[in-house]
């Protein structure tokens, strides 16, 4: 393993320490979101009372809209009297966006809320102070930034057409079987975001050097994101499919004919950025609706209705079949997470054949 991997197996065994805290909490959330609002520190009296006269607030987020949508109406289900007006755009497009508005003085969100740290980290600058009320419970080494937020925490997995795949992976070495090959695993492109490159990543890192080659071996199909990719898989167009647990979970709990499995050698974490803008129009709204999505209520919603995680230091609950005692979450070195960008995609592109 190379030394960047060390670095990273001493990261993951820290994280795995703070996520696995919270299993004995797990078993006993369910009824969260059923407490009285005075149960649950949203920011007090003031902020509610001023969220409610604001009455809406923009929301910029990279993450999928179905996934998003479920959120918003959560959140209106304890604050109905704020309207989110929601623009979802893929990682990049959104960032050229928020900067293109903020250098024309027309920056329209009050939130954005991004996978990729990286690219929110230079652009810092555009957000407010901001802290949720219970920042104190959050794991440290996430934070890339006081003023943004791991409102999202999500873990990379292996879905599976169960009427198609009689003999289906169990393992990310699984995957560089020829048996898997050719054409029936989909895989998104390196190239798509921050969650994909957290992936990529962990491939290298933990899984060897060479994997990359073995697997594309196999010449899966690339997508451009994952949601193509998990719409592919439920029509049956790919038999096998690299995914983010958040958005082929969603599919399962609706009916689709997928299994979902979290691989023993780890699950790679990526963990969003969200925070309220400088220039917000609705900044009490903005920060009313951050608050709850990273309160227990918020998390716990997100993990049981969505197959998220959390960067909580204490999970409030996890998703179906993830066990914290067996699986080993995996987060990046953050340092290498900038550095290594360019030259692994670049050399991950040339293994599978990709051309942007």
């Amino acid at each position: 393993m190379t030394q960047e991997g060390e670095t990273l197996m001493t990261d993951f065994r820290i994280n795995r320490r703070q996520f696995a805290a919270g299993a004995a909490a797990g078993v006993a959330t369910a009824a969260i979101g059923s407490r009285p609002a005075s149960a649950q520190n949203f920011g007090g009296d003031a902020l509610i009372e001023a969220a409610k006269k604001e009455g809406r607030m923009v929301y910029y987020t990279a993450n999928f809209t179905e996934v998003e949508t479920e959120v918003i109406n959560a959140f209106n289900k304890r604050f109905p009297f704020v309207k989110v007006e929601m623009l979802r755009a893929p990682g990049g497009q959104l960032i050229t966006r928020v900067k293109t508005e903020a250098a024309a003085g027309k920056l329209s969100a009050d939130v954005v809320d991004h996978s990729d740290r990286a690219l929110m980290q230079p652009i810092e600058d555009l957000f407010q102070d901001y802290a949720p009320p219970n920042a104190a419970d959050y794991i440290p080494e996430v934070l890339i930034s006081k003023k943004l937020w791991p409102r999202v925490t999500l873990g990379w997995s292996i879905a599976y057409n169960t009427e198609l795949m009689k003999n289906p992976p169990k393992s990310w070495m699984d995957l560089c079987k020829p048996e898997y090959g050719p054409k029936l695993i989909g895989e998104v492109i390196a190239p798509s975001g921050g969650t994909t490159w957290t992936r990529v990543m962990f491939e290298r890192q933990v899984l060897g050097e060479d994997y990359w080659k073995k697997q594309a071996a196999t010449q899966p199909l690339l997508y451009p994101s994952g949601a193509p990719l998990s719409d592919a898989l439920v029509r049956g167009e790919v038999s096998i499919a690299v995914l983010l647990y958040n958005i082929i979970y969603v599919k399962k709990r609706d009916g689709a004919p997928v299994e979902i499995i979290f691989p023993p050698e780890g699950v790679p974490l990526n963990f969003y950025a969200s925070g309220v803008t400088k220039t917000a129009a609705n900044p009490n709204a903005a920060k009313l609706f951050l608050n709850w999505c990273l309160s227990e209520e918020g998390q716990a919603f997100m993990i049981k209705e969505q197959g998220n995680l959390t960067a909580l230091k204490k999970a409030p609950l996890y998703p179906p079949g993830y066990d914290p005692k067996v699986i080993k979450p995996w987060t990046p070195n953050f340092d290498q997470y900038v550095k290594l960008h360019a030259d692994w995609v670049e050399e991950w592109n040339k293994t599978y054949g990709y051309r942007q």
